[in-house]
């Protein structure tokens, strides 16, 4: 919208996930000391067990540390399940911001506007609590257990070390091979997707002209394509979990050998040795988890990148001071208009004014902008120069909740939505039932609402694909003068109607101009432009000409050739008579 907004940076968009985040990492700093309960369990085993052949010692030892179990798998769920509900605060946040900006998005003809903002929004919601991603929170903890190893043996810290480096190394290299075929691999299956959205909603023309088998093939190229790259940043990410998973084992047997020497050399105790080993593993424990599910992770990023990007590119609006309900005054000022991030000039200086309760036939061939206007007229696009304005207030940037309800748009494409036929009309709102039914009596829908078994609740299906192209036609226009808004833009409305409707179509027009509704209507229909009071000729983006619809018929009449003044032929005398 071009009012004030909000921008937030990336950074505040997850501003409500922060708190999870640290008390999971409170968390997690418990589970990383319990985590080393069997090392700890074996070590007093080797120790008092052994040594003192303790049963009761063996048995108390036991019971502790089945304990420790249960407490560490407790605060596991917990840390998942808060990690769980910080994702749900997130999507609740975000939810709004991000539903306005797939509905800003398709307004301006973005290809973001569709439904994979949403989907990126539940991949970043799954992906939180999952394992890769809080092993990779455990990474900075697994220092406390690398200090341990330290304590045991510098040498054995060092080696642990140095497989923690390879690991690191791993990692890099994981990245850097699959971040770019993922994010190809992305992209291309939400251009195949988006493919397939759309020959699904033209299956009707693709089975009539049998043009399945070429439409097939091309989404069969670019699934095709898909899964190459998707094949191939899944052999890299293979590969580099198996030598993540294979360096794991090599560090912990080394551990183990080099414990061995110096256990052999005095250096530790044998207990000590096999410790070490347990220790060095679980240093590279959350490393390896998190090689292993890069794949999801990198998933992960890809999708909070685009979502950044549309947030970002789509704020918020802000409320701005309540307005008045308009009247319908309506002025054109110097219009420069074409779809959104284009840079077409569908429209060029396009201006006139209508008195509030006036109205006028927008008449034109076809592609001369005459749409274009339509959508400038009700504030869903900008103008790139110039203002459409309404009482003196430019309708672009009205707040749409206010100013909504006292506008009735029909646009060409007729776009009903699952509901009830009532539902509909009332535009999802509050269900004014006597107001629904003079709308849909007005245009002559009472007719076939008594025929249906379920009146005014009757579905209408997806796209309103239960009704006929005249009946969608028809709940349309109930819609748009539903409750008498005082700004009416109608395109085409009688594009699919027949006669009975063309007449009802009349006495619409005819009961608001009466009601003192501003009314614009795109026509070429004579008997339409007959009901209106001014006309304007729109060619190639310009106006032509505007004015009292009378005054501009009458120029468009050809004027009558003048006839040819007849040649005076002087006839000569003589002088004298007979």
């Amino acid at each position: 919208m071009s009012y004030p907004q909000q921008k937030p940076q990336a950074k505040e968009l997850f501003t409500p996930l922060f708190p999870y985040v640290l008390r999971v990492l409170f968390i997690s700093f418990f589970t990383s000391i319990l985590v080393l309960s069997p090392s700890l369990y074996m070590l007093e085993v080797y120790d008092r067990v052994v040594n003192s052949r303790s049963v009761s010692t063996l048995l108390m030892l036991t019971i502790l540390v089945v304990g420790l179990y249960i407490v560490l798998e407790m605060l596991e769920w917990v840390r998942s399940r808060h990690m769980h509900e910080g994702a749900l605060e997130l999507d609740k946040r975000l939810r709004p911001h991000l539903f306005h900006a797939v509905f800003a998005a398709r307004l301006q003809g973005s290809p973001v506007g569709s439904v994979q903002p949403l989907n990126d929004l539940k991949t970043i919601r799954d992906i939180l609590p999952s394992t890769p991603l809080l092993s990779m929170l455990d990474v900075p903890l697994a220092l406390l257990i690398l200090i341990l190893l330290f304590l045991i043996s510098p040498l054995l810290g060092w080696f642990a070390v140095g497989g923690a480096l390879v690991q690191v190394a791993i990692g890099w290299f994981n990245e850097r091979k699959t971040h770019e075929p993922f994010k190809e691999a992305n992209r291309n299956a939400m251009v195949a997707r988006q493919y397939a959205d759309g020959v699904v909603k033209n299956a009707q023309v693709i089975e009539a002209m049998a043009m399945l088998p070429g439409i097939h093939k091309r989404w069969h190229g670019m699934q095709e394509e898909f899964l190459r790259q998707q094949a191939v940043a899944s052999d890299y990410a293979g590969t580099s979990a198996a030598l993540s998973k294979t360096v794991q084992m090599v560090v912990s047997s080394m551990l183990l050998g080099l414990g061995g020497l110096l256990a052999l050399e005095g250096h530790i105790g044998g207990a000590l040795m096999i410790v070490g080993s347990i220790l060095g593993g679980r240093v590279l424990a959350p490393l390896v988890q998190v090689i292993t599910g890069w794949r999801q992770i990198e998933s992960g990023r890809e999708a909070y990148a685009r979502l950044k990007g549309v947030l970002e590119a789509y704020p918020l609006p802000e409320k701005g001071m309540p307005l008045p309900a308009p009247e319908g005054k309506l002025a054109v000022e110097g219009v420069v208009a074409g779809p959104p991030k284009s840079g077409m000039q569908v429209l060029k200086g396009v201006s006139f004014t209508l008195a509030a309760g006036g109205s006028v036939a927008i008449v034109g061939p076809s592609a001369a902008g005459k749409t274009t206007l339509a959508r400038l007229l009700v504030g869903i696009w900008p103008a790139l120069q110039g203002k459409v304005r309404l009482d003196g207030i430019d309708v672009y940037a009205w707040d749409k909740e206010e100013l909504g309800p006292h506008i009735g748009y029909l646009p060409q494409d007729v776009e009903l939505f699952e509901g009830t036929i009532a539902e509909n009309v009332a535009r999802f709102g509050y269900l004014d039932m006597a107001k629904v039914a003079e709308a849909c009596r007005m245009v002559g829908l009472d007719g076939l609402i008594e025929t249906l078994e379920a009146g005014y609740d009757t579905q209408v299906g997806a796209d309103g694909a239960f009704l006929s192209g005249g009946q969608r036609q028809r709940v349309g226009l109930a819609r748009a003068i539903y409750g008498y808004p005082r700004f009416i833009v109608l395109d085409e409305p009688d594009a699919s109607l027949d006669d009975e409707g063309d007449a009802a179509l009349l006495e619409v027009i005819r009961r608001l101009r009466d009601e003192k509704c501003t009314v614009v209507v795109i026509t070429q229909r004579k008997n339409l432009v007959a009901e209106l009071d001014h006309m304007l000729i729109l060619i190639n983006g310009q106006v032509q000409k505007f004015g009292p619809r009378d005054e501009v018929l009458a120029e468009l009449q050809p004027k009558p050739k003048p006839k040819p003044t007849p040649a005076v032929v002087s006839i000569p005398t003589n002088g004298g008579g007979q």
